[in-house]
């Protein structure tokens, strides 16, 4: 029984999926973010190995025949020092095929749809929206990282939370729900703690307080309501970058803030600016190990059950 095995490899976390060339799935591995660019490449890299270790337990992985890598990051790999690094991770994980690796828009897009055409928008701990043709990407907005952009991502909410918490703060009004999560989950009891404790952690480590918004916003938090309204325009905006006006082609959406309210946010937006079908998808690995049944079987290839 011939096997594929497709990876979604984020800012957070890494997913892996094993396939058979019916579609059915077989295994699964979670593991921490493979981001490059967000973390050291060892580490990157050996995240990937601990994912597939876990999915391809039981299995042999000599029947691995395609193998894709969805990755945030792709780019870094050009540099031949962390590429290494990503193949011995491969290499032990016992996969004897060649590791393809797309970015985490390509396979985030065929997630969604077997259309080869269309818009992907990711918005998770960053976000970025790539233009697709034939399955490859050919232009993009956003995905400029967390210092010069990301606008609209799990970061960028966790970075407007506190900001909002600091204004409050600053103006001694009283705290509403969502400052009081922020300063909790920090550890911190007023302005100058909330600060230290922020910036005594990796700047990506703002993510963290994404989901506060999302509760805050259930609660009718005034401060939340606004964040998630500004979120989802910056992200419709970043989709709406690589489209032309008469575009009718899918948009795809997935990452991790797609099941939250940005998400029911997003989806409206689009619709009402695109006359086209927009498609919440929420798992890259699927799409990344669809792409490697295609390298097999071609664009006929079953969909993952």
């Amino acid at each position: 029984m011939d096997l594929v095995v497709g990876l979604d490899a984020g800012g957070t976390s890494t997913r892996a999926l094993v396939l058979d060339l019916d579609g059915a799935r077989l295994g699964q591995g979670l593991a921490g973010g493979a981001n490059p660019n967000s973390h050291p490449p060892a580490v990157a890299a050996a995240h990937i190995a601990e994912a597939l270790a876990e999915a391809l337990d039981g299995l042999d992985s000599r029947k691995v025949r395609s193998g894709v890598l969805g990755m945030a990051g792709a780019s870094k790999l050009a540099d031949p020092a962390i590429a290494a690094l990503f193949h011995e991770a491969w290499e032990r994980a016992g996969l004897h095929c060649p590791m393809r690796v797309v970015t985490d828009c390509e396979a985030a897009f065929a997630t969604g749809t077997s259309s080869p055409d269309g818009t992907v928008l990711v918005a998770g701990t960053g976000s970025i929206a790539g233009r697709i043709t034939g399955h490859r990407m050919v232009g993009r907005s956003g995905g400029y990282g967390w210092l010069i952009g990301d606008d609209g991502s799990a970061f960028w909410l966790g970075r407007e939370a506190v900001r909002a918490t600091l204004r409050l703060l600053d103006l001694d009004a009283p705290l509403e729900g969502l400052a009081t999560a922020v300063l909790a989950a920090a550890g911190a009891r007023g302005r100058g703690q909330l600060i230290n404790a922020v910036n005594d952690q990796p700047p990506v480590a703002l993510a963290k307080f994404a989901p506060l918004v999302s509760s805050a916003y259930h609660h009718g938090d005034p401060e939340a309501l606004t964040i998630v309204s500004s979120a989802a325009r910056l992200l419709a905006d970043t989709a709406s970058a690589v489209r032309s006006p008469t575009d009718t082609s899918p948009i795809v959406l997935v990452g991790s803030l797609i099941k939250t309210p940005v998400g029911t946010h997003l989806k409206q937006e689009l619709l009402t600016r695109c006359n086209a079908q927009v498609i919440m998808a929420t798992e890259g690995a699927a799409g990344a190990a669809w792409l490697a049944a295609v390298d097999v079987l071609g664009p006929e290839a079953p969909r993952p059950a």
